[in-house]
């Protein structure tokens, strides 16, 4: 007869406990993906809308402080469509609802090398399909602003985020970080109300329309309409936000999309001229 304490059943006690432990934890993590995905999804929508400024806009308080349904009322102005970068027009074919565009930058089919030698994002591949959101005036149907999804590299970790562009598509409206593990009170200040808040009215472009936005080292100059102050004690992070607005607002980036929709919005079917 086997002894309670043998060295067999203290392996056969501990096996059982292992498959009883993973399958619990398995069957919570099923059971609760739904309420993550909708949490998920709930977070980019926040996000969103204090890129834009229509939560405080419309309620005077950030998205963090709205209700669920005073999120639900502002997201209706807000379309979610996706763009295939290297033309600029829009892809019918994917679901934006489930595309995935962290996924799809891992697999070589569905994403490009980042071969731009000015502005690194630290990685070596980007997804060819990108989701854009265009803000709508609920009355006109007119489109307002458009929300390009941006990341790069910081310090410690990938910076992700959104850059609201206003109608002209050419100032930006806002600038936000949704995901990032930058040190508190030094990178970790891009969600620094105050440092955002220098954004609002930056002009992306300038005269040659080459991309121009960039946080300075030091205090950005007073007549400056591309600059930001710097983040004291992490030039990195900054170098990094740099890179990546200015990566993102490029010819490898968004800028074909914006061209075509500059086109749209002013009626024109020629290709525009103002950032070539």
């Amino acid at each position: 007869m086997q002894q309670r304490d043998s060295l067999a059943n203290t392996f056969l006690v501990s096996t059982v406990l292992c498959v009883v432990c993973s399958l619990a934890v398995s069957a919570a993590a099923v059971a609760l993906r739904p309420l993550q995905e909708k949490n998920q999804l709930l977070d980019r929508q926040k996000n969103i809308l204090d890129a834009t400024g229509l939560a405080l806009g419309e309620f005077g308080l950030p998205a963090s402080q709205l209700t669920v349904d005073q999120i639900a009322e502002l997201y209706t102005r807000v379309e979610e469509r996706l763009v295939d970068l290297e033309t600029g027009e829009y892809n019918t074919e994917l679901d934006p609802a489930s595309y995935d565009p962290k996924d799809a930058a891992k697999k070589p089919n569905l994403s490009v090398r980042t071969d731009d030698p000015n502005y690194s994002i630290g990685r070596n591949r980007r997804e060819k399909v990108a989701r854009v959101f265009l803000v709508r005036n609920p009355k006109t149907e007119e489109i307002t602003q458009v929300v390009l999804p941006v990341y790069g590299q910081g310090l410690w970790s990938t910076l992700y985020g959104y850059l609201a562009v206003k109608r002209d598509l050419e100032t930006v409206q806002g600038l936000t970080f949704y995901e990032h593990a930058e040190t508190p009170g030094l990178g970790g200040e891009v969600d620094n109300p105050r440092w955002k808040a220098q954004w609002v009215g930056l002009k992306m472009f300038d005269e040659s329309g080459d991309p121009a936005l960039a946080v300075a080292r030091g205090p950005a100059p007073s007549d400056s309409e591309h600059k930001v102050d710097g983040l004291s004690g992490a030039t990195i992070t900054g170098n990094g936000v740099t890179d990546l607005v200015r990566y993102w607002t490029g010819p490898d980036g968004y800028q074909n999309y914006l061209n075509r929709l500059e086109s749209e919005l002013n009626g024109s079917q020629g290709e525009s001229d103002v950032k070539q």
